[in-house]
């Protein structure tokens, strides 16, 4: 977390790469020679490797989650990956920390204590400018205080967002979280000592055309009560024993029950717009199909049938004739 820089010092050092006064091939020298990290054995870390590795797979589960859910929240393109998670002490953590910021407070029920969730301030521009219409991005926004109004629509997204927490610690303990307010200063957001443990995940958000960071950082005590579940062979292990008959039974119930558009495409055509503003009740339009051409079926928006048009029972059906597989199934 030492390497960890505030947004200051990242913008001073892209100006100096830019201006020529680093040289980014000498910052790729000596990659080969050994990395040497220091280790306080008067504060050891607390978080084992593999109680790390464990966090960071429930992360990695977290960001595909909200990946999904701020896709279609925004309407726009979103990514979230997990670049590090690692542990640090919470001072370190919250000296590169860039002001103004978005630091979520989250009680962690039933574990005690709370955690935090940061936003980078152009993550945070983007959320709004999404939610009240705008494009989200693509010009860069000056650092700025946040609103009482912008604060509350972040509000609601986050909230939105723990939602689906749950699903990703499902393994470990069964969490019900809240948002207990947000703060824009860190120096409010002192929830624990300076020099206790947190384990810091790190996300890259890409919103459109925007890029940012998203911290999470979670305090050793908050975790201390389910650290021997922090394992990934006591994971996998319940990953597996979740793989039972009764389950597979339910899985498969839910995919039968899931409703998916199924269309029929009877033909395309070609127009200028200045004829389709010209089109009237009772034109004709030819169509590329011929009169005893398949029609094609999409399945969403895949197309997976070839089939013939027809009536059955007074209505307009589809029949069936070929099914389409792409390759590798």
């Amino acid at each position: 977390m030492g390497d960890i820089l505030s947004q200051n010092e990242i913008d001073d050092l892209l100006n100096q790469l830019s201006t020529g006064e680093i040289n980014a091939h000498e910052l790729k020298k000596d990659t080969n020679e050994k990395k040497i990290r220091k280790h306080d054995f008067k504060r050891p870390s607390k978080f084992a490797k593999d109680h790390l590795r464990t966090l960071q797979i429930i992360q990695e589960n977290y960001s595909r989650l909200i990946t999904n859910f701020l896709s279609g929240y925004l309407r726009t393109w979103v990514q979230v990956d997990v670049i590090s998670i690692e542990a640090v002490q919470y001072s370190e953590f919250k000296n590169s920390i860039a002001n103004p910021a978005i630091l979520a407070i989250v009680d962690f029920k039933p574990l005690p204590g709370s955690v935090i969730l940061d936003l980078s301030p152009s993550i945070s521009y983007a959320l709004i400018e999404r939610m009240l219409g705008g494009k989200g991005g693509g010009e860069e926004e000056k650092i700025r205080g946040f609103t009482e109004i912008e604060v509350a629509i972040l509000m609601r997204i986050i909230s939105q967002m723990l939602t689906y927490v749950p699903e990703a610690w499902d393994n470990v303990i069964q969490i019900k979280p809240s948002l207990d307010r947000i703060e824009t200063n860190a120096q409010f957001a002192q929830i624990i000592n300076p020099t206790e443990m947190v384990a810091l995940a790190t996300f890259q958000v890409v919103i459109g055309e925007v890029e940012g960071l998203m911290n999470l950082c979670i305090p050793h005590i908050v975790v201390e009560p389910v650290l021997d579940k922090l394992s990934t062979k006591v994971w996998f292990s319940r990953i597996e024993k979740g793989t039972t008959e009764e389950s597979k039974v339910a899985i498969e119930q839910r995919i039968s029950e899931t409703r998916i558009p199924v269309t029929a495409i009877l033909g395309k055509v070609n127009l200028l717009v200045g004829e389709f503003l010209e089109l009237q009740v009772g034109d004709v339009l030819p169509l590329n199909t011929p009169v005893d051409g398949d029609v094609e079926v999409m399945v969403g928006a895949l197309h997976k049938f070839n089939g013939k048009p027809g009536v059955r029972n007074n209505k307009s059906s589809v029949k069936i004739t070929e099914i389409i597989r792409e390759e590798g199934e």
